[in-house]
């Protein structure tokens, strides 16, 4: 339900909101500083730029410019420098630092530790390197006077064979950091089933996962992803606005799979700057999103890759209020959908909403009343 607040919340309000992030990769999000740094620090020559400000313009770039092999390089530019334990630790300390910043509260990390290796480490070294680099990352955010909980995906890549090893991987740290697993890469081509032995072996475990799937490959991949493979959320899941009709007079149709998404309540990890920079959606406004919303979809808002998209929680909020004219309850909503759907326990979710999310929204809308008391107040003096 929308607001009857006539005002929409400003960039400030939305920065200070209590926000929950289920969809970001730890190799997107890095600090152009922070890569010159490292890769000054292991030898690697080959950024485009080595001043912070044109390189970070050179990622957001590479990552518009509808080139998929110029978008790919940018991340083996991050992976390069991330090969070592002392630079895992330094990018996920400063991604947790950099979420809390943003007034994020609860986030989950994903990243493919089979892309770590190139330098010696074992899949455990670099799973205890970002563990402890995310303990670190919550220490500073509460010494700056912010709140954060990170976990942990660990995402094994489509393309290679790796799967099961990264799932069996992800349960053994399910009580030290890791909450659960992902699969990534390109999606046509590769399809989930392919890693079904990994999918099983999880749930046998009742463990959690999420599955990159609808992104730009279509309703057979939500499809496979859910009906084979058993995902609990779908990474995007955007392109499932293709099983949804809308007649000319404004009524709406779902098919069978839509139907099924929205009645189980799957989570779906919609990333709408990102899904712009793939051709997923047109423009903000045209996002299916938009209309998923008003389909009461469990929808969750994310940012994907920060340094690529130039995003984060409250720009990607903010595009949303220009877009839909969003007010502070629909941000909550898509903020309380999120933190439902962490693969966290039951009660700690439910505190988190309860004694964080709930209480950080009551406050601005309060503050917001309390401008409108002025203001009347004022104009019945004068």
């Amino acid at each position: 339900m929308t607001s009857e607040t006539p005002t929409l919340p400003t960039p400030d309000q939305i920065r200070r909101s209590p926000k929950v992030l289920l969809h970001d990769h730890l190799d997107g999000g890095l600090r152009p500083g922070t890569i010159i740094e490292l890769a000054r620090e292991v030898g690697y020559e080959n950024l485009p730029e080595t001043d912070a400000d044109k390189l970070g313009i050179w990622f957001r770039e590479a990552a518009d410019s509808g080139s998929l092999p110029r978008y790919l390089e940018t991340f083996a530019h991050t992976c390069a420098v991330m090969q070592t334990k002392e630079a895992l630790y330094q990018v996920a300390a400063e991604c947790a630092e950099d979420l809390a910043e943003d007034g994020v509260v609860y986030a989950e990390i994903r990243y493919a530790p089979e892309q770590h290796l190139e330098k010696g480490l074992t899949l455990e070294e670099v799973v205890e390197a970002v563990n402890e680099g995310f303990r670190e990352g919550e220490r500073r955010a509460k010494a700056n006077g912010h709140r954060i909980r990170v976990g942990a995906l660990l995402t094994a890549m489509r393309h290679a064979a790796r799967a099961l090893e990264i799932a069996e991987l992800a349960n053994r740290y399910r009580d030290h950091g890791v909450v659960g697993f992902d699969i990534a890469g390109a999606e046509a081509g590769f399809p989930p089933t392919r890693h079904l032995d990994a999918f099983e072996y999880l749930k046998r475990e009742n463990n959690h996962f999420t599955i990159h799937a609808g992104e730009a490959f279509g309703l057979p991949s939500i499809w496979q992803a859910l009906q084979w493979c058993g995902a609990d959320r779908l990474g995007h899941g955007v392109r499932i606005i293709d099983d949804i009709e809308v007649a000319d007079d404004g009524s709406v149709t779902l098919g069978r799979l839509a139907s099924y998404v929205r009645d189980k309540r799957i989570p779906l990890e919609m990333c709408p700057t990102s899904n712009l920079q793939t051709a997923a959606a047109a423009s903000y406004g045209e996002h299916p999103i938009g209309l998923l919303r008003k389909l009461h979809f469990r929808l969750t808002v994310n940012t994907d890759n920060r340094l690529m998209s130039g995003t984060s929680m409250s720009r990607e909020f903010e595009h949303l209020v220009d877009a839909f004219a969003y007010s502070l309850d629909d941000i909550q909503w898509f903020t309380v959908n999120a933190m439902k759907s962490a693969f966290i326990p039951f009660d700690e979710r439910l505190a988190m909403i309860n004694e964080v999310i709930k209480p950080g929204y009551a406050e601005l809308k309060s503050e917001w009343l309390f401008q409108q008391t002025a203001s009347t107040s004022g104009s019945v003096l004068a």
